[in-house]
C-alpha cells in the first residue's frame, strides 16, 4: 500500500503540487513573529501593554491606518525588519530544499523577499506575481512564486490591516481567480502555517466545499498540511475537510519542518 508520504513525493516529483509557504517559513532565518509586530505597533501609538490583547495585529493595523493616514510608515519598518541578508538565506536549509523540489507554483502570505532571495542564489528564474499586471507574464514555464498577501515592493498590494482582509474575503480579484484555477486540480502542500489562520482555513474549507458540491469530490486531488505540533481538535476538523495533517517530531518548530523537507526530498529521490 502506498504510503502518505509516497503520495505527497509523488506528486511533487511529477510537478503537481503547490507549496504554500507561510510565516513559520520565514521565521526560520530570523524574521520577527506577528507579536513582535504588534508589539511594536502598539508602542508607536503610545497604546498600554497587554500579555493577551484583545485585538488581533490586522486589527491593530487597521486603527495604525486610521491614526497615521496610511499604513506607508508600518510597511517602511517592516521592509526594514523583516529583511535578513542574503547569506543568511544562503545558509538556510529550509530554503534550498524548498527551490531543489521545484515546484512549479509558490503561494506565500509572506511579504518579504526571502524566496525570491533563495530561487537567485540558486540561480533559477522564477517569476513573482504579486498583482494583476504580473499574471500577465506569469505563463512562460518558469516557477511562480506568488505573493497572495502582496509584496512589499508595492504598498497597494499588501493585505495587511483588517479591511483588507475583508476586501479579500468578500470580492474575487484576478489573484482570487487565479489561486482558484491554479489550486483546483493539484495536490496542495502547506508549511509554516498555523492551523488557526482564519484565512488559511477559509482557504481550505472553500476548497472542500467547492469538490464537494461538484459531486466528484473521489477525484479531488490529496491536500496536505504540515504542523510541528498535533492537535487532535485542529487535527480531526481538517481531515474532514479532506486534508491530510502531517506531524514531525522535533526540538523546535524550524527544526520539525527541516525535518519534514528532508524527508519528503529522500523519498522523492528514492523513485
Amino acid at each position: 500500500m502506498t504510503s502518505t508520504m509516497e503520495k505527497l513525493a509523488k506528486a511533487v516529483k511529477d510537478r503537481r503540487a503547490i507549496l504554500f509557504a507561510g510565516a513559520g517559513v520565514s521565521m526560520s532565518v530570523g524574521l520577527p513573529s506577528w507579536s513582535e509586530l504588534i508589539d511594536h505597533m502598539r508602542a508607536d501609538l503610545d497604546l498600554p501593554y497587554a500579555e493577551k490583547p484583545a485585538w488581533t495585529y490586522q486589527t491593530l493595523a487597521e486603527y495604525y491606518r486610521l491614526k497615521h493616514g496610511s499604513i506607508g510608515p508600518l510597511r517602511s519598518w517592516m521592509d526594514r525588519t523583516w529583511t535578513v541578508s542574503a547569506e543568511r538565506v544562503r545558509e538556510s536549509r529550509i530554503h534550498d530544499i524548498i527551490v531543489e523540489l521545484d515546484f512549479p507554483i509558490i503561494y506565500t502570505t509572506n511579504y518579504d523577499n526571502n524566496l525570491e532571495i533563495a530561487y537567485r542564489l540558486a540561480q533559477r528564474d522564477f517569476v513573482k506575481v504579486a498583482n494583476t499586471s504580473d499574471i500577465v507574464n506569469a505563463d512562460n514555464g518558469l516557477p511562480q512564486i506568488v505573493k497572495f498577501h502582496g509584496d512589499f515592493d508595492d504598498d497597494e498590494s499588501l493585505v495587511l490591516a483588517e479591511t483588507d482582509y475583508f476586501k479579500r474575503l468578500i470580492s474575487e480579484t484576478p489573484l482570487d481567480i487565479k489561486f482558484k484555477a491554479d489550486t483546483f486540480g493539484r495536490t496542495l502542500l502547506f508549511i509554516g502555517y498555523s492551523v488557526s489562520d482564519l484565512n488559511i482555513r477559509m482557504t481550505l474549507y472553500k476548497l472542500w466545499q467547492t469538490w464537494r458540491e461538484s459531486g466528484r469530490e473521489r477525484d479531488r486531488p490529496a491536500s496536505f498540511v504540515f504542523t510541528a505540533r498535533e492537535d487532535p481538535v485542529q487535527d480531526t476538523v481538517l481531515e474532514h475537510w479532506g486534508i491530510t495533517v502531517l506531524h514531525q517530531k522535533a526540538s523546535d518548530p524550524a527544526a520539525s519542518m527541516l525535518s519534514f523537507l528532508e524527508n519528503l526530498k529522500a523519498q522523492i529521490d528514492q523513485f
